[in-house]
């Protein structure tokens, strides 16, 4: 098997673990066994993120970040008629998720389905069925149980504060192509695992010492506020490579994150992406993304002394049913293999 299709298979087998931002215990217990598997030295933070040691050297060292939390939701609230009120758990518009089938995780540990409908989703019943505000108050989960009321959904055990979470809805297709919810950060936390069993292997050997950090609070802004180790002198946060018009990445292509909403990357690092690309001979953009900050962003605003950067696969539709390609996860891959193989 290509280190490629590692990162692919991992990638659809993360997709397929719920992890809604504060509910990512599962997905770090996979990465755990994962880098268990592989021989590397691992700990687990307070706040469940993964820090994995891939050793080297004993200066100077890099991270590379991941985030395993996704988009998600929790109950809200108990409707009169035994439906669900939720409030979303990072960020997108209610469109997003609309029709969605979902999962809810009690206290408790049970776990019942439901689909994400608007309050009129009867077209033959509700004229303004297509033009009803999508927002808190007008979505609600319809659970796939036999309830009535408000007190029917309480004795089933759920309860304001439970953890929503979306079906990934994940496809590889013969043509290359991965759909799925939660590509963002699935894609490069997969990416991750591929490359740590290239060092593993030796197909690389890195001229520094090597850390990877899997966080578990990206999407509400504090995954990468913590747990950098002293030597760390540059951090490398890979994430999705957003795609849309004004911009020159595509799910084709390593994109490269220049400036954020956070502000400009660091110049040498950029400069050195660019360059790992190129040696890599793999296609990859250089892109500004108006509405986005990553794992880098919150380790700089806690008052890390660090040099940063950012890089990930192109994804098509970001914070809804998100699309790459096998090119993209390729080009990434390259890029971040050559990157530890230059000066």
């Amino acid at each position: 098997m290509t280190y490629v299709q590692e990162a692919v298979n991992k990638i659809v087998e993360l997709c397929n673990i719920p992890s809604p931002t504060g509910y990512t215990y599962k997905a770090i217990k996979y990465l755990i066994e994962e880098f268990k598997n592989l021989g590397f030295k691992y700990y687990l933070t307070n706040k469940n993120n993964l820090l994995v040691d891939l050793g080297h050297g004993d200066s100077n060292a890099i991270m590379f970040t991941a985030h395993v939390d996704t988009l998600g939701a929790m109950v809200r609230s108990i409707t009169n008629k035994g439906t669900l009120k939720i409030t979303r758990i990072g960020g997108y518009p209610f469109s997003h998720i609309e029709n969605e089938n979902c999962t809810i995780f009690t206290r408790d540990g049970k776990e019942f389905t439901g689909t994400i409908y608007n309050i009129h989703p009867s077209v033959h019943v509700y004229e303004d069925s297509g033009t009803i505000k999508r927002n808190e108050e007008n979505m609600e989960i319809v659970l796939d149980q036999k309830v009535y009321t408000k007190e029917d959904v309480i004795e089933l055990g759920i309860m304001p504060g439970d953890f929503v979470a979306f079906d990934p809805r994940t496809v590889v297709t013969k043509t290359g192509f991965i759909k799925s919810r939660h590509l963002d950060d699935k894609a490069s936390a997969g990416i991750l695992i591929a490359l740590a069993k290239s060092i593993r292997d030796f197909v690389i050997e890195p001229k520094r010492r090597v850390y990877m950090l899997f966080t578990s609070y990206e999407e509400v802004g504090h995954g990468g506020a913590a747990n950098i180790p002293e030597d760390v002198t540059e951090v490398i946060a890979v994430d999705m490579g957003a795609v849309g018009s004004d911009l020159e990445s595509n799910v084709y292509s390593a994109s490269i994150c220049a400036k954020d909403s956070s502000g400009p990357y660091d110049y040498e690092i950029v400069g050195k992406l660019i360059k790992a690309a190129k040696f890599a001979e793999v296609n990859y953009t250089v892109d500004i993304y108006p509405y986005y900050s990553s794992d880098v962003s919150a380790a700089l605003r806690a008052g890390h002394d660090i040099k940063h950067g950012l890089v990930g696969p192109g994804i098509y539709a970001s914070h809804g049913y998100e699309r790459t390609h096998i090119e993209a996860i390729e080009a990434t891959l390259k890029l971040l293999q050559k990157y530890l193989e230059i000066d």
